[in-house]
């Protein structure tokens, strides 16, 4: 579901998968799939500006984590984005 997918096609069960991957990461996050892949796709674009990325490796999710005076848990955003080259400008 993200920017470089639309490139590649995908059989049924691939998109069923992704979409459920979003699912959870949203409910994780409190917020709706819209939201999540807005910011995902936000996250492509500026990356994008300074380095080529793999976008079928792109993964993006929300988990929880201790806070940083230890006394709750809050949620955390962790990307694995594998860059393929950098840009020289």
């Amino acid at each position: 579901m993200g920017l470089f997918d639309s490139f590649k096609k995908k059989n049924s069960s691939n998109i069923a998968k992704d979409r459920l991957k979003l699912l959870l990461v949203s409910d994780r996050a409190n917020c709706s799939p819209e939201i999540m892949e807005l910011i995902k796709n936000d996250m492509i674009q500026v990356i994008k500006k300074y380095m080529e990325i793999d976008g079928e490796g792109l993964d993006i999710q929300i988990t929880q984590t201790v806070s940083e005076d230890g006394t709750s848990s809050v949620p955390a955003l962790f990307a694995n984005i594998p860059i393929k080259d950098m840009k020289h400008n």
